[in-house]
């Protein structure tokens, strides 16, 4: 079906989002079991839980609309999951804060890959009108920008430094 107008491309942006949520909740909680470094299990657990909060606010959006979040499958978080899964669970390391580092890198990576959907999806709102939806996006931007900046003190403050050795 093809999309007509900024409405529908916007809604194809939610659903993406949810999609891509979706698959980046469900290895972060790999990521965070495999972390060595509880701060940063710490860290990666909170990840998990604005992923689920991103969630529950973008099947408020589609709601809204009278739309359901499910049914789009996000091919582009889906490679940057394959990644880190080779990256993490494929690759042999002699040091478990060198692990540690990679998963900052790669819960960074799909981190950016949100960062850009919801600030997209804001626009979109915002040019469309959708107040409330705005409001929500932007709280979700927020919310994935403070995580990028947690992975990326603790990668800067330590973990890379241990990794160094």
């Amino acid at each position: 079906m093809p999309v007509q107008d900024l409405n529908a491309l916007y809604i194809n942006e939610i659903k993406d989002l949810y999609s891509a949520d979706k698959q980046a909740k469900t290895l972060h909680k790999r990521l965070q079991r495999s972390a060595k470094d509880q701060v940063l299990k710490d860290a990666i657990g909170a990840c998990v839980d604005g992923i689920d909060d991103g969630m529950t606010l973008l099947k408020e959006i589609c709601e809204r609309h009278g739309k359901k979040a499910t049914g789009k499958h996000c091919k582009g978080m889906s490679g940057l999951v394959e990644e880190a899964k080779n990256h993490i669970f494929k690759t042999e390391y002699s040091e478990r804060s060198v692990k540690d580092a990679a998963i900052i890198a790669q819960s960074q990576r799909m981190t950016h890959y949100a960062i850009s959907g919801y600030g997209t999806a804001a626009a979109y709102a915002t040019r469309l009108g959708f107040k409330s939806d705005v409001k929500k996006l932007r709280k979700c931007l927020d919310n994935t920008y403070e995580g990028d900046r947690r992975l990326s003190h603790l990668a800067e403050s330590g973990i890379n430094e241990q990794a160094k050795s």
